[in-house]
């Protein structure tokens, strides 16, 4: 019996170890999907709370793949006036935490991001800093819970836990991954309790381009307000050569200097 309990334990921890390496090659797999050298987009934010008028804001989201898996992303708010001009510069290192930097046009001032601020709300959206983050799989445990169908696709579960509690604003999160185009078709995001999530980001509407499957349509949504962040897509290009100095803190600061980078 006692040979029994021991090979089932065995095999148990065999199991889970298989779960773990299934795990992180699928968020491995998802991390470095085909999506191009560079993007750039030209959308709109929709921010929705009960009781109140949705509020819409254009902008205008470029990306860039550099040397040694580095990336790069920047965010220009172009209307309305209120929040025109505002950016945000996302730098990523394997490694080590993302910088980032702010621009707020009213003080003329680039701020830097604090790592404090990962669950900081970006411009009053659902969104967190950390969410414009590319974050690296070897940053988290992962594990498959199994599949589940959303919208007629057969999705791998992938539960992701972060090694350092410090290092995320979140305590889980559980994605449904297309294992088709590799794109989450749902992911729950847990911050102060693992039983519940507190957000949920849908994907709404995607489509090929140029070869590289693009999420066009996506909603973030505050399970516990019900307020909505929804970012629509209107057009997106890739592969145009974007120089890495669009990616610096001169062209976060001066908008002229990436207006003609625009789509």
């Amino acid at each position: 019996m006692r040979r029994l309990f021991f090979l089932f334990i065995g095999l148990w921890l065999s199991a889970y170890a298989f779960a773990d390496e299934a795990g992180y090659a699928l968020a491995e797999k998802r991390y470095n999907r085909s999506n191009g050298r560079d993007s750039s987009s030209i959308g709109q934010m929709v921010l929705t709370e009960k009781g109140h008028s949705p509020r819409t804001r254009e902008l205008v989201i470029y990306r860039l793949d550099k040397s040694r898996a580095e990336t790069a992303g920047l965010i220009r708010f172009l209307e309305p006036e209120d929040i025109a001009g505002t950016g945000l510069l996302t730098l990523d290192k394997p490694g080590s935490d993302a910088d980032q930097w702010l621009y707020l046009p009213a003080l003329d001032k680039v701020r830097r991001i604090s790592g404090s601020r990962k669950g900081g709300r970006f411009v009053g959206s659902d969104l967190y800093y950390e969410d414009l983050q590319e974050r690296h799989p070897d940053k988290d445990e992962h594990r498959i819970l199994g599949k589940e169908t959303i919208n007629g696709i057969a999705c791998d579960i992938l539960e992701s836990i972060p090694l350092d509690e410090d290092n995320s604003a979140y305590k889980k999160r559980i994605s449904w991954i297309d294992p088709k185009t590799l794109l989450p078709m749902r992911i729950d995001f847990y911050e102060k309790s693992l039983d519940s999530p507190s957000k949920r980001l849908a994907l709404l509407r995607k489509e090929k381009i140029q070869g590289y499957w693009t999420v066009m349509e996506s909603r973030m949504t505050d399970l516990k307000s019900g307020h909505e962040t929804q970012l629509i897509l209107d057009t997106v290009q890739y592969d145009r050569k974007l120089p890495a100095s669009l990616f610096t803190t001169q062209a976060l600061a001066d908008e002229n200097l990436e207006a003609e980078y625009r789509p």
